[in-house]
Protein backbone atom coordinates (compact mmCIF):
# COMPACT_ATOMS: atom_id res chain seq x y z
CA UNK A 1 0.00 0.00 0.00
CA UNK A 2 2.63 2.74 1.31
CA UNK A 3 4.49 1.80 -2.35
CA UNK A 4 1.39 2.35 -4.02
CA UNK A 5 0.81 5.61 -1.96
CA UNK A 6 4.52 6.70 -3.07
CA UNK A 7 4.44 6.07 -6.92
CA UNK A 8 1.47 8.11 -6.93
CA UNK A 9 2.72 10.98 -5.20
CA UNK A 10 5.78 10.56 -6.92
CA UNK A 11 3.51 10.83 -10.61
CA UNK A 12 1.73 13.76 -8.92
CA UNK A 13 4.79 15.92 -8.33
CA UNK A 14 6.09 14.97 -12.23
CA UNK A 15 2.90 15.92 -13.56
CA UNK A 16 2.47 19.31 -11.26
CA UNK A 17 6.28 20.07 -12.50
CA UNK A 18 5.50 19.57 -16.00
CA UNK A 19 2.23 21.67 -15.42
CA UNK A 20 4.23 24.58 -13.90
CA UNK A 21 6.94 25.00 -17.11
CA UNK A 22 4.33 24.22 -19.36
CA UNK A 23 2.35 27.63 -17.43
CA UNK A 24 5.29 29.65 -17.26
CA UNK A 25 6.23 28.49 -20.73
CA UNK A 26 2.78 29.48 -22.40
CA UNK A 27 3.29 33.23 -20.02
CA UNK A 28 2.98 36.31 -21.97
CA UNK A 29 5.18 38.19 -19.80
CA UNK A 30 9.25 38.17 -20.84
CA UNK A 31 10.29 39.35 -17.33
CA UNK A 32 8.72 35.97 -15.86
CA UNK A 33 9.86 33.78 -18.35
CA UNK A 34 13.70 34.76 -18.13
CA UNK A 35 13.34 34.82 -14.29
CA UNK A 36 12.06 30.99 -14.27
CA UNK A 37 14.87 30.28 -17.25
CA UNK A 38 17.50 31.47 -14.77
CA UNK A 39 15.85 29.53 -12.28
CA UNK A 40 16.11 26.54 -14.14
CA UNK A 41 19.53 26.93 -15.72
CA UNK A 42 20.87 27.41 -12.35
CA UNK A 43 18.82 23.64 -11.49
CA UNK A 44 21.40 22.34 -14.15
CA UNK A 45 17.77 21.77 -15.90
CA UNK A 46 19.10 22.96 -19.42
CA UNK A 47 16.17 21.69 -21.91
CA UNK A 48 14.07 23.46 -20.06
CA UNK A 49 15.87 26.81 -19.58
CA UNK A 50 17.43 26.64 -23.12
CA UNK A 51 13.75 26.52 -24.06
CA UNK A 52 12.66 29.44 -22.29
CA UNK A 53 15.40 31.52 -23.34
CA UNK A 54 14.98 30.69 -26.81
CA UNK A 55 11.72 32.34 -26.16
CA UNK A 56 12.38 35.57 -24.91
CA UNK A 57 15.27 36.09 -26.78
CA UNK A 58 13.48 38.28 -29.59
CA UNK A 59 11.92 40.33 -26.44
CA UNK A 60 15.46 41.09 -24.85
CA UNK A 61 17.91 41.44 -28.05
CA UNK A 62 19.57 44.94 -27.69
CA UNK A 63 19.04 45.49 -24.01
CA UNK A 64 21.13 45.01 -20.91
CA UNK A 65 19.95 41.89 -20.22
CA UNK A 66 20.83 40.01 -23.59
CA UNK A 67 24.40 39.22 -22.71
CA UNK A 68 23.70 37.22 -19.72
CA UNK A 69 21.13 35.76 -21.34
CA UNK A 70 22.85 34.87 -24.34
CA UNK A 71 26.08 33.42 -22.23
CA UNK A 72 23.84 31.05 -20.60
CA UNK A 73 22.15 30.09 -23.55
CA UNK A 74 25.03 29.28 -25.49
CA UNK A 75 26.20 26.74 -22.27
CA UNK A 76 23.10 25.15 -22.25
CA UNK A 77 23.94 23.96 -25.49
CA UNK A 78 27.25 22.82 -24.23
CA UNK A 79 25.95 21.05 -21.41
CA UNK A 80 23.37 19.32 -23.57
CA UNK A 81 26.26 18.14 -25.63
CA UNK A 82 24.90 19.79 -28.68
CA UNK A 83 28.59 20.95 -29.63
CA UNK A 84 28.34 22.54 -33.22
CA UNK A 85 25.41 24.92 -31.84
CA UNK A 86 27.33 25.97 -28.41
CA UNK A 87 30.16 26.64 -30.92
CA UNK A 88 28.15 28.68 -33.26
CA UNK A 89 26.66 30.46 -30.22
CA UNK A 90 29.66 30.83 -28.29
CA UNK A 91 31.24 32.50 -31.01
CA UNK A 92 28.42 34.78 -31.90
CA UNK A 93 28.27 36.02 -28.34
CA UNK A 94 32.07 36.84 -28.95
CA UNK A 95 31.12 38.77 -32.01
CA UNK A 96 28.12 40.59 -30.47
CA UNK A 97 29.30 41.54 -27.19
CA UNK A 98 32.50 43.02 -28.01
CA UNK A 99 33.14 44.59 -24.99
CA UNK A 100 31.99 41.54 -22.28
CA UNK A 101 34.36 40.42 -19.63
CA UNK A 102 32.86 37.05 -21.27
CA UNK A 103 34.14 37.47 -24.96
CA UNK A 104 37.27 35.60 -23.74
CA UNK A 105 35.55 32.65 -22.77
CA UNK A 106 33.56 32.62 -25.06
CA UNK A 107 36.15 32.41 -28.25
CA UNK A 108 37.91 30.02 -26.12
CA UNK A 109 34.64 27.81 -25.47
CA UNK A 110 34.08 28.03 -29.50
CA UNK A 111 37.08 26.80 -30.15
CA UNK A 112 36.82 23.94 -27.08
CA UNK A 113 33.34 22.90 -28.87
CA UNK A 114 35.36 21.65 -31.74
CA UNK A 115 37.71 19.91 -29.80
CA UNK A 116 34.80 17.73 -28.29
CA UNK A 117 33.29 17.03 -31.40
CA UNK A 118 36.94 15.35 -32.81
CA UNK A 119 36.65 12.11 -33.36
CA UNK A 120 39.45 9.07 -33.14
CA UNK A 121 42.27 9.27 -35.45
CA UNK A 122 40.34 6.29 -37.70
CA UNK A 123 37.86 9.23 -38.31
CA UNK A 124 37.81 12.02 -40.79
CA UNK A 125 39.87 14.97 -38.65
CA UNK A 126 37.72 17.95 -40.07
CA UNK A 127 37.01 19.04 -36.64
CA UNK A 128 40.13 18.95 -35.29
CA UNK A 129 41.67 21.04 -37.95
CA UNK A 130 38.78 23.60 -37.15
CA UNK A 131 39.33 22.88 -33.95
CA UNK A 132 43.55 23.72 -34.17
CA UNK A 133 42.35 27.16 -36.14
CA UNK A 134 40.33 28.14 -33.61
CA UNK A 135 42.64 27.61 -30.70
CA UNK A 136 45.71 29.45 -32.66
CA UNK A 137 43.12 32.27 -33.66
CA UNK A 138 42.68 32.54 -29.87
CA UNK A 139 46.56 32.37 -28.91
CA UNK A 140 46.81 35.54 -31.49
CA UNK A 141 44.11 37.51 -30.22
CA UNK A 142 44.65 36.71 -26.60
CA UNK A 143 48.74 36.16 -25.81
CA UNK A 144 48.76 36.82 -21.99
CA UNK A 145 45.53 34.59 -21.56
CA UNK A 146 45.85 31.96 -18.86
CA UNK A 147 44.26 29.70 -21.08
CA UNK A 148 47.00 29.51 -23.58
CA UNK A 149 49.14 26.28 -21.55
CA UNK A 150 45.48 24.60 -21.60
CA UNK A 151 45.36 25.71 -25.68
CA UNK A 152 48.66 24.48 -27.00
CA UNK A 153 48.42 21.02 -24.90
CA UNK A 154 44.79 20.65 -26.68
CA UNK A 155 46.50 21.64 -30.31
CA UNK A 156 49.43 19.08 -29.51
CA UNK A 157 46.49 16.72 -28.64
CA UNK A 158 45.01 17.38 -31.75
CA UNK A 159 48.00 17.38 -34.45
CA UNK A 160 48.78 14.17 -32.81
CA UNK A 161 45.78 12.72 -33.58
CA UNK A 162 45.52 14.02 -37.20
CA UNK A 163 49.33 12.86 -37.66
CA UNK A 164 48.04 9.20 -36.09
CA UNK A 165 45.31 9.59 -39.29
CA UNK A 166 48.12 10.17 -41.37
CA UNK A 167 50.47 7.48 -40.75
CA UNK A 168 47.49 4.92 -41.03
CA UNK A 169 46.59 5.69 -44.44
CA UNK A 170 49.94 5.82 -45.43
CA UNK A 171 50.61 2.10 -43.92
CA UNK A 172 47.11 0.88 -45.14
CA UNK A 173 48.20 2.04 -48.53
CA UNK A 174 51.62 -0.42 -48.03
CA UNK A 175 49.95 -2.87 -46.47
CA UNK A 176 47.74 -3.40 -49.60
CA UNK A 177 50.75 -3.17 -51.88
CA UNK A 178 49.68 0.31 -53.20
CA UNK A 179 53.44 1.63 -53.05
CA UNK A 180 53.11 4.61 -55.13
CA UNK A 181 49.69 5.83 -52.72
CA UNK A 182 51.80 5.00 -49.98
CA UNK A 183 54.95 6.96 -50.79
CA UNK A 184 53.11 9.82 -51.09
CA UNK A 185 50.76 9.56 -48.39
CA UNK A 186 54.06 9.29 -45.95
CA UNK A 187 55.81 11.89 -47.68
CA UNK A 188 52.68 14.47 -47.06
CA UNK A 189 53.27 12.80 -43.67
CA UNK A 190 56.52 14.43 -43.37
CA UNK A 191 55.96 17.67 -44.56
CA UNK A 192 52.71 18.60 -42.42
CA UNK A 193 54.76 16.95 -39.43
CA UNK A 194 58.19 17.82 -39.58
CA UNK A 195 58.60 17.09 -36.05
CA UNK A 196 56.93 13.74 -36.01
CA UNK A 197 58.42 11.08 -33.66
CA UNK A 198 57.64 8.68 -36.80
CA UNK A 199 60.11 10.26 -38.55
CA UNK A 200 62.33 7.58 -39.07
CA UNK A 201 59.54 5.19 -39.42
CA UNK A 202 57.86 6.98 -42.10
CA UNK A 203 61.15 7.46 -43.96
CA UNK A 204 62.20 3.30 -43.48
CA UNK A 205 58.85 3.13 -44.89
CA UNK A 206 59.25 4.92 -47.99
CA UNK A 207 62.22 3.16 -48.95
CA UNK A 208 60.61 -0.58 -48.61
CA UNK A 209 57.61 1.14 -50.34
CA UNK A 210 60.14 2.40 -53.21
CA UNK A 211 62.04 -0.65 -53.57
CA UNK A 212 58.68 -2.59 -54.02
CA UNK A 213 57.57 0.01 -56.41
CA UNK A 214 60.58 -0.30 -58.38
CA UNK A 215 60.62 -3.71 -58.90
CA UNK A 216 57.19 -3.46 -60.16
CA UNK A 217 57.36 -0.49 -62.31
CA UNK A 218 57.60 -1.06 -66.46
CA UNK A 219 60.70 -1.56 -67.51
CA UNK A 220 61.68 1.73 -68.45
CA UNK A 221 61.30 3.01 -65.48
CA UNK A 222 63.41 0.65 -63.47
CA UNK A 223 66.59 2.33 -63.32
CA UNK A 224 65.15 5.67 -62.36
CA UNK A 225 63.16 4.47 -59.71
CA UNK A 226 66.05 2.03 -57.66
CA UNK A 227 68.21 5.05 -58.41
CA UNK A 228 65.72 6.86 -55.95
CA UNK A 229 65.53 4.33 -53.42
CA UNK A 230 69.68 4.25 -53.48
CA UNK A 231 69.49 8.18 -52.83
CA UNK A 232 66.72 7.71 -49.66
CA UNK A 233 68.65 5.03 -48.22
CA UNK A 234 71.69 7.06 -47.99
CA UNK A 235 70.25 9.93 -47.01
CA UNK A 236 68.44 7.75 -44.22
CA UNK A 237 71.70 6.32 -42.92
CA UNK A 238 72.95 9.65 -42.66
CA UNK A 239 70.25 10.92 -40.96
CA UNK A 240 70.24 8.10 -38.50
CA UNK A 241 73.02 6.52 -38.39
CA UNK A 242 72.56 4.56 -35.32
CA UNK A 243 69.45 3.22 -36.63
CA UNK A 244 68.25 -0.66 -36.02
CA UNK A 245 67.40 -0.77 -39.98
CA UNK A 246 70.56 0.61 -41.14
CA UNK A 247 71.74 -3.22 -41.46
CA UNK A 248 68.80 -4.21 -43.34
CA UNK A 249 69.21 -1.36 -45.69
CA UNK A 250 72.45 -2.11 -46.46
CA UNK A 251 71.34 -5.01 -47.77
CA UNK A 252 68.69 -3.56 -49.71
CA UNK A 253 71.05 -0.85 -51.11
CA UNK A 254 73.43 -3.99 -52.64
CA UNK A 255 70.33 -5.40 -54.42
CA UNK A 256 68.88 -1.94 -55.26
CA UNK A 257 72.36 -1.36 -56.87
CA UNK A 258 72.60 -4.29 -59.11
CA UNK A 259 68.97 -4.18 -60.52
CA UNK A 260 70.16 -0.62 -60.75
CA UNK A 261 73.25 -1.47 -62.85
CA UNK A 262 71.13 -3.88 -64.83
CA UNK A 263 68.41 -1.63 -65.54
CA UNK A 264 70.36 1.25 -66.39
CA UNK A 265 72.47 -0.55 -69.27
Amino acid sequence: MWRSIFFFLLILVSVSCKTEFEKIRASTDPTAVLKAADEYYEDGKWLNAQTLYQQVIPFYRGKKEAEQLFYNYAYTHYNMKEFLLASHYFKSFSSSFYNSDKKEECEYMSAYCNYKMSPTSKLDQSYSEKAIDAFQSFANSYPESSRLGEVNNLIDELRDKMEQKSFDQGLLYYNLKQYNSAIYSFNNLLKDFPASKKAERVRYLIIKAGYQYADNSIYDKKSERFEEVLENIKSFKKKYPKSKHNRELSSLAEDSNSKYSKYKS
